[in-house]
């Protein structure tokens, strides 16, 4: 484990056998290589990680990076939105991954990674920092499945996500689990594959007259030729000491790659 601040942060070694990629990751726990149509012997990654620091995105970009060069990826980290104004260099990538709340992209930057991903390019990403990285951006929203709207309570709601799926490969063997975090309440597209819920309400406001809510919080889906799977937990990266929080995690990104 490392410190950053007051946090500390899970190192990719430090997680149980069953949740550790390797370069030949099987997503459906068995031992043949994992092999999806589209995938390039060259897997190269693109992390941008910034705008709002309350979601520690260096170092949630840092954690995602470590287990994705285990996993036998060519990880680059990006600290500006620069990064998607070259659209060859994007065409060659496996996988993109987005750490960046509440920003704004130039419409060249948000045409070029939707066609990069359309085109085959993989995206992944967690919390708010897919979800919530470009609001005023509705075609990232429509690319990513949803949109961050409210997490009543804040920090430190003990909540239950529970797994929906489990006989896809991202959720093979897992159980549902608590976490102590934001509950995210999100406005989802309903082409999305749920993978996993929470139900609400668990914190007191005027949602509550509404009723019991199963809210998608882990799920995937098409972008073209592009696989898209999100994650809402991550508001620290320290959710993902968490087994079953991290293989979640882990599994997504290697199964979005192209």
């Amino acid at each position: 484990m490392k410190s950053v601040g007051r946090q500390t942060l899970p190192e990719a070694s430090t997680f149980p056998n069953s949740h550790k990629a390797q370069a030949s990751f099987s997503l459906s726990g068995k031992s043949k290589a994992l092999s999806l149509p589209g995938m390039t012997d060259e897997r190269k990654v693109l992390i941008v990680q910034g705008g709002w620091e309350g979601h520690a995105p260096k170092e949630t970009a840092e954690l995602f990076a470590g287990w994705l060069r285990q996993d036998g990826f060519e990880v680059r980290i990006e600290d500006s939105l620069k990064a998607l104004e070259d659209l060859d260099t994007l065409r060659k990538l496996s996988l993109f991954i987005p750490i960046w709340t509440m920003g704004e992209i130039a419409k060249e930057q948000s045409e070029n990674i939707r066609t990069a991903i359309a085109e085959g390019v993989g995206l992944a990403g967690c919390h708010g920092g897919m979800c919530d990285a470009f609001r005023m951006d509705v075609g990232w929203e429509f690319m990513t499945g949803g949109s961050w709207v409210s997490h009543p309570g804040n920090d430190g709601v003990r909540y239950t996500v529970n797994i929906r799926s489990s006989s896809n490969p991202i959720t093979e063997g897992l159980a549902d689990f608590e976490v102590s975090s934001e509950q995210y309440y999100l406005h989802v597209d309903p082409a999305v594959e749920v993978l996993a819920t929470t139900r609400f309400p668990v914190a007191d406001g005027p949602h509550r007259s509404n009723g019991v809510v199963d809210m998608p919080q882990v799920w995937t889906k098409r972008w073209g030729k592009g696989r898209v799977f999100y994650n809402a937990l991550g508001h620290q990266p320290d959710i993902f000491a968490i087994p079953e929080a991290a293989a979640l995690m882990r599994r997504g990104m290697n199964w979005a790659a192209r």
